[in-house]
């Protein structure tokens, strides 16, 4: 049963925004108390956040699909809907949010370090909050936005000062158990230690951690073993040690050799030759391993490797090694620069900035209208109820989108699209439609949409011209 998993998929959806209320006031003798439609409550969140006592995403790996809740639609007598709640997905410290593209969206590193994977939709507002001096009795409310739907990757790196890397069964799980508190599995066996191990080791007045990482072999950089998988886990260490076994009883192999191995790993992996390296020689208890590592030291030193001859069984040698980290460690954290407050930088929208585009897309033979409030206004508008629509038009209208129409050559009749190629909402624009509440007929009508669309019939008899045309070359072909 997997008990480890540092890489997975996740789909997150917030919550939706509850529709607002179209409701008015009545009681005995007010038969027409005015507008009394409450606004919908707020879709939660889905909001990832660092603990430091979670250790895996397991959890996401048998339930990739989370949700938070909508909001509560309004209600009558001004009662506003409830917000939705916020779900809080806990996930441990190092993990980092990629897209699908592989794009990082956040790197969250530190004790409640947040990121918010996923927004809730707006709520709808009310008839009340609708009503105006020219509009006093809306017959409709706007409708929830609905939240964001989210596909994102979420990698563990393990946040560790020294990573201990090498061959299978090279001693890498022994060396951490007696350096620290750590309990890895040990056994004399190659790829034992199938997920990565941290202790905790205390040198003098340093305390810094260590990552056992799964032993990796020649191809760990394409994808052989257990080494591509892992190799992640030291891309946040100070320090690289390369344990050397001195005592492996594999002819084809030698202590030189795996190190040379092991570094063209690292090599082809990327983004580690800025390490420093030391390398400790295991396993001096045996008689044939002292004898091997006295002879290899010289040469090892000559390359400039700081060389400790160590044996996790019997126990010599650990103090000077732990004291040589600890060294390592506290040069590199004091050479960090000091974190400094994040600065709070305001970029105010120029004078001249609408907020929206209008676009000629010849294709479509249609005006595309990007921007995200007229967008946004599309996506809360009821569709069927024609005092919405009208009040859509008079939004758009004062926002300028009418004026930018007739810059770009729109006539009357043609067509408009507000949103994305893959969804957006195309309506036949009269430049006409002028705002104005004494055109407003019984609530929920608006006579301003009675009057004949000639351009949805004009692209139909363009299709029909573009489908003759199409199905008399097919018949030309096939003669």
């Amino acid at each position: 049963m997997t008990t480890f998993v540092d890489r997975v998929e996740l789909h997150v959806a917030a919550g939706n925004g509850g529709h607002g209320c179209a409701s008015v006031h009545r009681e005995k003798f007010k038969p027409l108390g005015g507008p009394d439609g409450g606004n919908g409550g707020r879709g939660g969140d889905v909001i990832l956040v660092v603990d430091q006592s979670v250790t895996t995403l397991l959890e996401y790996h048998h339930s990739p699909h989370r949700k938070a809740t909508n909001g509560k639609p309004g209600e009558g007598g001004n009662r506003a809907g409830k917000d939705g709640q916020d779900l809080v997905l806990t996930v441990p410290d190092g993990t980092v949010i990629l897209d699908k593209k592989g794009n990082v969206l956040a790197d969250l590193v530190g004790h409640g370090t947040t990121y918010v994977a996923a927004q809730g939709g707006r709520g709808g507002l009310g008839n009340a909050a609708l009503a105006s001096a020219r509009r006093k009795a809306p017959g409709f409310a706007l409708l929830g936005e609905p939240g964001d739907l989210q596909d994102i990757v979420l990698e563990l790196k393990t946040v560790a000062d020294v990573a201990l890397v090498g061959y299978p069964s090279a001693g890498k799980s022994s060396l951490i158990s007696v350096l620290s508190a750590a309990k890895p599995k040990i056994a004399d066996y190659p790829f034992t230690t199938l997920v990565p191990n941290l202790g905790v080791v205390t040198a003098g007045s340093t305390v810094y951690t260590i990552a056992d990482v799964p032993g990796l072999i020649p191809g760990a950089s394409q994808g052989r073993g257990l080494g591509l998988e892992f190799l992640r886990h030291v891309e946040r260490c100070s320090v690289l040690v390369h344990v050397l076994d001195t005592a492996t009883l594999e002819s084809d192999r030698d202590p030189v050799t795996d190190l040379d191995v092991i570094e063209e790993e690292l090599k082809q992996y990327g983004g580690l030759d800025d390490r420093p390296r030391i390398v400790v020689l295991n396993k001096i208890d045996i008689p044939d391993g002292q004898d091997l590592a006295d002879m290899i030291r010289p040469d090892l030193e000559e390359r400039g490797y700081r060389v400790f001859e160590v044996s996790a069984v019997a126990r010599t040698g650990l103090k000077e090694l732990s004291f040589a980290l600890a060294d390592i460690v506290a040069k590199a954290r004091a050479a960090k620069p000091k974190e400094e407050a994040t600065r709070i930088v305001i970029r105010p929208k120029a004078v001249d900035d609408a907020g929206f585009t209008v676009t000629y897309d010849e294709h479509e033979d249609v005006y595309r209208v990007r921007g995200e409030k007229p967008e946004r206004w599309v996506r809360q508008t009821d569709f069927n109820n024609d005092e919405a629509v009208g009040y859509l038009a008079d939004r758009l209208n004062r926002l300028g989108v009418e004026d930018e129409l007739m810059k770009a050559g729109a006539r009357a009749g043609d067509g408009v699209a507000i949103g994305s190629d893959e969804n957006s909402v195309v309506f036949d624009w009269e430049p006409s439609m002028m705002a104005g509440a004494e055109m407003l007929g019984r609530r929920g009508e608006d006579h301003r949409l009675e009057a004949p669309r000639p351009a949805t019939q004009r692209r139909r008899d363009r299709q029909a011209q573009r489908d003759d045309a199409q199905r008399e070359f097919d018949e030309f072909e096939a003669f």
